[in-house]
């Protein structure tokens, strides 16, 4: 049997060294014969945190899927960092140094804390990922739960977890789902201070979110979803402007 070896990503040159982050064009993807991106347009430089929004069913969660490889098939344009990427798999698109936090955490909880830290591989070449000590510096609590079974933390703890893991591997542009659904107000509250953290260790960052008063504080633009395309784009220095617009495509 003939094992692949994960492709050694493209070297960056001084062309793309100043390219977006990502950079969508005409984004369309597919389930099946479902059709659920229509012409997604999006860009998120450098260092930003860029948040989308939209009811559920919107199309939010299969952009960031698209981003990945990971829809049923997709065609326009996906550019990470300069490099075009609609028609590679998710195994040659990791390692350009994106990283994908789903809703469902997807933890290991029959291992430590731990343990799930030490399992990532370095995937983005020429740059390692976090160190588990600078993990424990950035997440105090995974430090003081760091021999706990996955089923022993608490929602808030795999959360920061399930993030952690993604520093490990070295990416520097994440993708975060849904990151505070379901959690106390404490628990979102240093969530949000480690987004600003990462903002300012200049990782890029784009979040789906159906909390907005988490969201408003970190993004620097917001991009508003609607059966499966983009219908609103502001800066955040833009929102009180837009707020009554946003209230009634989010159906505040």
């Amino acid at each position: 049997m003939r094992i692949e070896r994960p492709a050694t990503p493209p070297a960056i040159t001084a062309a793309n060294a100043q390219a977006p982050a990502l950079e969508l064009s005409r984004l369309q993807a597919w389930y099946g014969e479902s059709h659920i991106l229509h012409d997604v347009d999006l860009r998120v430089n450098r260092g930003e945190v860029v948040t989308l929004l939209g009811r559920n069913g919107a199309g939010r969660t299969t952009t960031l899927r698209a981003i990945m490889g990971l829809t049923g098939a997709r065609k326009g344009s996906v550019r990470i960092h300069g490099h075009e990427v609609v028609h590679l798999p998710v195994h040659r698109i990791a390692p350009l140094g994106v990283g994908y936090c789903p809703e469902e955490r997807g933890i290991f909880s029959s291992l430590s804390c731990e343990e799930n830290l030490l399992l990532p591989p370095v995937l983005k070449a020429g740059g390692a990922g976090m160190s588990v000590e600078e993990i424990y510096e950035l997440f105090p609590n995974l430090a003081e739960r760091r021999h706990s079974q996955g089923t022993r933390l608490s929602g808030g703890e795999q959360q920061m977890l399930a993030v952690a893991r993604i520093l490990r591997t070295g990416a520097n542009l994440l993708l975060l789902d849904e990151i505070s659904e379901g959690l106390a107000p404490v628990i979102v509250q240093a969530l949000a201070r480690m987004i600003l953290m990462l903002k300012q260790r200049g990782y890029t960052v784009v979040m789906v979110e159906q909390n907005f008063r988490f969201a408003a504080p970190l993004a620097d633009r917001f991009y508003v979803m609607e059966h499966g395309t983009i219908v609103k784009h502001f800066e955040a220095r833009d929102l009180a402007a837009n707020k009554p617009e946003l209230d009634t495509l989010l159906g505040i």
